[in-house]
């Protein structure tokens, strides 16, 4: 055993010794000297520490301070980046952009839980296919074909809109929560075979089923809904009856029952938010249900570790963080993001190594008309986008943080955002929100079975500190005054010069990164572009990230 070896040893004893003999510990009070978890008392449950949850597919990335803002002087280029010196905590992101095949996973879950019921929640997560239609080229194929085709499964999912990521965002954080508690046996696995496309059931079997959720305290309101059915379908269930002859001479049918649309959106849809705050939630509570010190059980709550804390869009400099990857090396105590231009080393986009020498970095326009290079070595391949995990990965080990698809942020986009924001984790959009509760103080639910929030204008800071004067100025004025009298001509106000008039609102949403559609400057990951947060475009896609909590800070060597 070398030296070296044994200081390493040395020092993994000492650290040991000294988190054994930690005064701080949950065992009983540094403070009152009241012991914890006892039965006897108030039975308060302390905890301390432990482990976040790691999120499937993603990558933790290590917080640290950078430079963001522009590094060149473009005279032609928007002013919008202003260079200064930020920290960011560490955080989780998505080591790839989600993909189609992630995004029908998610029209799937919908279509198949809320199809029967409310087609309106289907349509509402689908992209927007149109966005390739251009009126002097022919894209009909990727119309059809981008989204659902095989061929393009893990090709980055475009035509989502700032508001459907954010929907995604909710849902995949529920998804991975549910197959927790229900790994973890916390809760029973939900009935899917009920609520499917072919989730029909006689009278008896649903008020069988209906009964067996009699303890929940809005039981009373769930009543079962008859519907006819194919005589076909009905047999697939068991039904052995001739049917109703159909009046115009196709298949019998059949009264069956499904469950109703408010036992769907309540009890089945599972939602984070409202298990958390919902005491009446699958009163059950499965056979791995964790007991207090009574023995009584107990639902799983945030200081379990069981649950991700949520899902969402990286802030603007979470993201331009992750794209530099600034990473110092031992003994270097700079800004190693200095100087860097793209997500890779080096100022030229194409790989200079000798093993992989004049193949392409990034997916992106080279110049007028040239889209992937020529047929032969210098061809990267693609015209449009390409699969998530195609060209090389950077430092912290995410792939396509430049070029293939621009990527939404969290941020409303202002042009003096920079200049105003904290040193710490900035951002702009905040909007401070508390549950929305009925006559009866009851949650109201959204029609997807989540918290309906709100919040009072003193709550929206989108707008605080906003240096931009023209952004908030009301332009919208109606320049049409013909049919009005003279005394209503004098009170609307009139702007000739609407047309030039700034359109950036509290839906302007930034994305960032340079597309396939886009000429190298935009991936420069300070680069910085806007977009309602209701639009959407076939250059821009979108990766999540999650907040890591505590002094986690993962160490990238």
């Amino acid at each position: 055993m070398n030296t070296k070896t044994k200081l390493v040893l040395l020092g993994l004893v000492v650290a040991m010794c000294a988190c054994q003999s930690r005064e701080l510990n949950t065992q009983q009070s540094f403070l009152t000297g009241w012991k914890n978890f006892d039965h006897k008392t108030t039975n308060f449950e302390a905890y301390a520490g432990g482990e976040m949850v790691a999120p499937v597919g993603m990558l933790a990335i290590p917080g640290g301070s950078f430079t963001i803002g522009q590094m060149d002087e473009f005279i032609t280029a928007p002013h919008n980046s202003e260079r200064r010196t930020l920290t960011v905590s560490p955080f989780y992101m998505d080591k790839y952009e989600v993909t189609n095949l992630g995004w029908r996973e998610y029209v799937e879950w919908t279509s198949f839980v809320f199809g029967r019921y409310n087609q309106d929640i289907v349509k509402a997560t689908l992209p927007d296919s149109s966005v390739w239609r251009e009126e002097m080229a022919y894209n009909e194929p990727y119309v059809a074909n981008y989204f659902r085709h095989p061929a393009y499964s893990f090709y980055p999912v475009v035509g989502v809109s700032w508001d459907q990521a954010m929907a995604y965002c909710q849902w995949r954080t529920d998804r991975v929560n549910e197959k927790a508690l229900i790994a973890g046996r916390y809760i029973e696995p939900l009935p899917y075979a009920k609520v499917g496309p072919n989730g029909y059931m006689s009278e008896e079997e649903i008020d069988k089923f209906l009964k067996q959720n009699e303890k929940h305290p809005e039981y009373a309101k769930y009543d079962k809904e008859a519907i006819e059915v194919p005589l076909s379908i009905a047999k697939g269930h068991g039904y052995e009856g001739e049917g109703t002859p159909a009046p115009n001479g196709g298949e019998p049918t059949v009264t069956m029952y499904q469950l109703p649309y408010e036992w769907v959106r309540d009890q089945f849809a599972f939602n984070t938010e409202k298990y958390l705050n919902d005491n009446g939630y699958n009163p059950t509570m499965g056979k791995g249900a964790r007991v207090d010190a009574y023995g009584d059980k107990r639902k799983i709550t945030s200081v379990d570790g069981v649950l991700v804390i949520g899902y969402r869009l990286p802030t603007e400099a979470e993201w331009e963080y992750a794209a530099f990857a600034p990473i110092a090396e031992e003994g270097e105590y700079g800004n190693p993001a200095d100087g860097k231009i793209y997500p890779w080393s080096g100022l030229h986009p194409r790989d200079l190594s000798k093993k992989s020498k004049g193949q392409m970095l990034a997916n992106f326009v080279r110049g007028r008309g040239d889209l992937m290079g020529i047929a032969g070595a210098p061809n990267d391949g693609y015209v449009i986008t390409a699969p998530v995990d195609a060209f090389a990965a950077n430092d912290f080990g995410l792939y396509n943080m430049s070029g293939n698809v621009n990527e939404w942020v969290l941020d409303v986009y202002r042009e003096t955002s920079f200049g105003v924001m904290t040193e710490y984790n900035p951002y702009r959009g905040n909007v401070y929100t508390v549950i929305q509760n009925d006559e009866n103080d009851k949650p109201i639910l959204t029609p997807t079975g989540c918290l309906a929030v709100k919040f009072e204008s003193i709550d929206d800071k989108r707008d605080f500190k906003d240096g931009d004067l023209t952004s908030r100025l009301d332009t919208d004025y109606p320049l049409d005054t013909v049919g009005l009298s003279e005394e209503q001509r004098a009170e609307v106000k009139f702007d000739p010069t609407d047309i030039l008039a700034p359109h950036i609102t509290k839906t302007s949403r930034v994305y960032k990164g340079g597309s396939w559609n886009d000429r190298i400057y935009w991936l420069n990951p300070t680069t910085r572009r806007f977009l309602d947060q209701s639009k959407s475009s076939n250059t821009i896609g979108f990766r999540c990230a999650m907040s890591i909590l505590g002094d986690n800070n993962t160490q990238v060597k």
